[in-house]
């Protein structure tokens, strides 16, 4: 636990030299993204939200996209969900998004279509955190408001030497108050943004880049050399795993067999193939059982009727003798493993409910999630294979 608070023997003149050395390098050296043209709140928003999990490089042409569908909180507000969706694919933790639009409809609803600004009310909207709240605070209302993420954690606890675990909620607190101290109550927008600017390009975790630091001179961490040590933070558990068979259903007309995921829980009313779990033994059985030849052969050169996958028995299909590969996907609590299989559907059966027949080239308009998304993929690799 930090008990020393450094924080509080800088004196005014330290504080306002620090401040005007930051905000300096801020103003040469700062990232130039399309979230940043203007100080419009629901720009922020929505950058920031999008940020959160995933890289600048990647949010960027979705963050366009977005305000091309969205130019407005009162058009996001009224988007059917399915679009909405589209909209976010591949970006992951699709709650997010959802949260979003309630938000805008709380906007609508509440405060005229427009962002509130005041911290309380921010902070009451749907989906919005400590974080994302002093973001929009500070950088579109000139709110003197801490936005505290990872980055800004990383070198805070560098400059002060903070030992608190950044894993646990609790050290919030401190690093609140460690912020809220030096501050620069005039720029709080660029100053928080310099702070993520620093962490994301200088700060780094493992390997710092002191030597270019525009704060070098008043770090703690790098006085004593040991940048590296901080942050403190406990291991994350890790994620647990979950095994799918998946079946890429194909009829006479070229369509694909998809369904719908419930309407609450991971992935809600997202497009997959049918996915079965099963156990780890079970998954490793099919998977030897059902390993690709050593030799490469086309995708339609071995369907066989003898060997069914007894497990999609409820489908009339003749399946492929071997299994076309596996794709993995993360998620913040659980590691899929889906080993993915190809039939060819003997009859026409009807449709369930959730369910449909789709064209490959209808896939672009179906929302589906990144692990479907690498199945397509998959499938891609051998049908090009089947061609030549």
């Amino acid at each position: 636990m930090t008990r020393d608070k450094i924080w509080a023997d800088w004196d005014k003149e330290k504080k306002e030299a620090f401040q005007e050395t930051f905000i300096d390098w801020y103003k040469r050296e700062h990232r130039n993204l399309p979230w940043r043209v203007n100080q419009d709140p629901y720009r922020i928003w929505i950058s920031e939200i999008m940020l959160q999990q995933t890289r600048v490089e990647t949010v960027i042409d979705y963050f366009y996209r977005f305000m091309e569908w969205f130019p407005t909180i009162e058009v996001l507000a009224d988007a059917p969900e399915e679009k909405l969706l589209k909209a976010w694919e591949g970006l992951g933790y699709y709650s997010r998004v959802r949260n979003i639009q309630a938000a805008a409809k709380q906007i609508v609803a509440e405060y005229d279509g427009k962002m509130p600004n005041t911290i309380e009310e921010i902070h009451q909207l749907k989906g919005i955190g400590p974080y994302t709240a002093g973001a929009i605070g500070s950088i579109a209302f000139g709110l003197p408001e801490p936005a505290i993420d990872g980055n800004v954690m990383r070198v805070v606890s560098r400059l002060f030497c903070i030992e608190d675990d950044i894993a646990k909620a609790s050290s919030r607190k401190v690093f609140d108050e460690a912020m809220r101290a030096i501050i620069d109550e005039k720029h709080p927008g660029e100053f928080n943004q310099a702070l993520m600017d620093l962490g994301s390009g200088t700060c780094k975790p493992t390997s710092p880049k002191c030597e270019s630091c525009p704060i070098q001179e008043y770090c703690l961490a790098y006085e004593k050399g040991i940048q590296t040590e901080f942050p403190v933070k406990s291991k994350k558990a890790k994620p647990k795993n979950v095994y799918y068979l998946a079946a890429a259903i194909e009829n006479a007309e070229g369509e694909f067999y998809l369904k719908q995921r419930d309407e609450t829980g991971l992935l809600a009313n997202m497009w997959t193939f049918p996915l079965i779990e099963v156990t780890e033994l079970e998954y490793r059985a099919y998977q030897k059982k059902w390993a690709k030849e050593e030799v490469e052969m086309s995708l339609f050169d071995l369907v066989a009727e003898e060997e069914d996958l007894t497990i999609f028995e409820e489908y009339p299909v003749i399946w492929q003798k071997r299994h076309l590969g596996e794709v993995t996907h993360i998620f913040s609590h659980l590691k899929w493993h889906i080993l993915l299989f190809y039939g060819r559907s003997k009859k026409e059966f009807p449709t369930e409910e959730r369910s449909q027949w789709a064209t490959q080239s209808s896939f672009s308009s179906i929302v589906f999630p990144k692990p479907q998304m690498k199945l397509v993929e998959e499938l891609q690799k051998y049908q090009t294979l089947g061609n030549h």
